[in-house]
C-alpha cells in the first residue's frame, strides 16, 4: 500500500493530501494526533491568505477509513477538487503548533484570535513567547487577553524579547508578568526604561530587586514614574522599612491610599512607630503582612484592635488633612516633603541598595 501511495503520488505531485487522509501516517502518538476535524473547520480567506475560521460539513467519520484503505482513490478524488494553497499553509501552522504542545482547543482560539494575521507571523510570535521560558496555556492566555501582540513586527518582539532577559524576567518569571500586564511587549520603550530608572537609579534597588520587584509586582510597570518613587520614600522615611523590606513584602504593589490609611491609624493608636537611626522602636510594630495583606475587618481586628466605625470616622479625617495638605504644598513637593519631615535617614542608598 505504501508503495502504490509513492506511486500514485509521483503521478500527481501538484494534488496536496488532505489531513484527512494521511493522519494515521504522518502523526504518532495521541499528543501529536489533530482531528480530520479541526483541520476541515480552518480554511483560509480567499483574500490575502489570512486565518479565519468556517465550518464545512464533512463525513470524516465514514470516508476517512476509506481513504486510509484507498490512497490512490482518495488522491483522484481531490485532483477532481484542487485544494487552495493557503489550506496547506494552514495544515503546516497546525502541524507545528501541535509540535509545540498547543492543544485542538487552544489551536482553534489562536487561529481565530485576529483574523487576517499571516501564518508565519502567528508562528513567529508564539515561537518568541516560548524562548522567554512560557508554557502553551501562558501564551494562549495573553494572545487571547492582547491580540494585538500578532501585529507586532517580529524584529520589535525580538528587541523587546532580549531587553526583558536582560531585566531577569525570562526562564518562566514571565507568566505572572503578562497575566497582569500583557502590554509589556507593546509599551514604549522609554515607558518601560523610565520605571527601571527610577527603580534603580532613584530607589537604589539592585538588580537582583529590580527582577523581583517586576516579577512580583508587575503593576508597577503601569504607574507613574513619580509616583512609584514616592512609594518607595513613604515606605522609607514613614514607615521605616528597608529595601529588602520593601522587595519581600510586595509593599509595591498596594496603593499609596490604601498603604497610608492604615499605617497612619496605627500610628495615632499608638500600634506603630517609626525606627530611629539604628531602627529601633519603643512599640513592637506589626508586620506588613498584618497591615497590608489582610481584608479591612481582618486588619481591624487583630491588628489595629478597634472598630469599622472609628476606621470610617479616621478615613474622612485623613481625607480632609490631605486635601488641606496638597492646597499648601505643590504635587512636584511630595518627596521633598517626605525628606525634610523625616531627614536622610542614615544607609539609605548605602549597603544593600547598591551593587548586585
Amino acid at each position: 500500500m505504501a508503495a502504490l501511495g509513492r506511486r500514485a503520488f509521483g503521478r500527481h505531485c501538484l494534488i496536496p493530501l488532505t489531513w484527512a487522509c494521511v493522519a494515521g501516517q504522518t502523526l504518532h502518538g495521541a499528543q501529536k494526533r489533530v482531528t480530520a476535524s479541526l483541520l476541515h473547520r480552518l480554511t483560509m480567506a480567499s483574500n490575502g491568505g489570512g486565518l479565519e475560521e468556517t465550518y464545512v460539513e464533512t463525513k470524516n467519520d465514514v470516508q476517512e477509513p476509506e481513504c486510509r484503505t484507498n490512497l490512490t482513490q482518495c488522491l483522484l478524488e481531490k485532483q477532481r477538487t484542487p485544494v487552495a494553497r493557503g489550506s496547506l499553509e494552514r495544515e503546516e501552522v497546525v502541524l507545528s503548533l501541535v509540535d509545540m504542545g498547543f492543544s485542538d482547543v487552544h489551536i482553534h482560539g489562536l487561529l481565530s484570535v485576529q483574523p487576517g494575521t499571516h501564518p508565519q507571523q502567528l508562528l513567529d510570535i508564539i515561537s518568541e513567547l516560548l524562548l522567554l521560558g512560557l508554557n502553551p496555556e501562558p501564551v494562549y492566555v495573553a494572545l487571547k487577553k492582547s491580540p494585538q501582540l500578532l501585529k507586532l513586527p517580529i524584529m520589535q518582539m525580538r528587541k523587546r524579547s532580549s531587553y526583558l532577559r536582560k531585566l531577569g524576567l525570562g526562564e518562566g518569571k514571565l507568566k505572572r508578568v503578562l497575566q497582569c500586564y500583557p502590554d509589556i511587549f507593546t509599551v514604549r520603550q522609554r515607558d518601560l526604561d523610565s520605571i527601571v530608572n527610577v527603580l534603580r537609579e532613584k530607589c537604589l534597588f539592585t538588580g537582583r530587586q529590580v527582577t523581583q520587584i517586576l516579577h512580583s509586582c508587575p503593576h508597577v510597570l503601569q504607574e507613574d514614574p513619580a509616583e512609584l518613587e514616592y512609594k518607595f520614600q513613604y515606605a522609607y522615611f514613614r514607615m521605616g522599612l528597608q529595601h529588602v523590606d520593601v522587595v519581600r513584602s510586595d509593599f509595591l504593589q498596594y496603593s499609596i491610599a490604601k498603604t497610608r490609611q492604615r499605617h497612619v491609624f496605627l500610628e495615632r493608636l499608638g500600634r506603630y512607630q517609626t525606627p530611629d537611626k539604628k531602627g529601633q522602636t519603643q512599640v513592637a510594630n506589626p508586620s506588613l503582612k498584618d497591615i497590608l495583606r489582610v481584608s479591612e475587618a481582618e486588619f481591624l481586628a487583630r491588628t489595629a484592635c478597634s472598630s469599622a466605625e472609628e476606621f470610617q470616622v479616621f478615613k474622612k479625617l485623613l481625607a480632609r488633612e490631605e486635601e488641606e495638605e496638597s492646597e499648601s504644598h505643590m504635587p512636584d513637593e511630595k518627596s521633598a516633603s517626605l525628606e525634610e519631615e523625616e531627614g536622610v535617614r542614615e544607609g539609605y542608598g548605602e549597603g544593600e541598595g547598591l551593587g548586585e
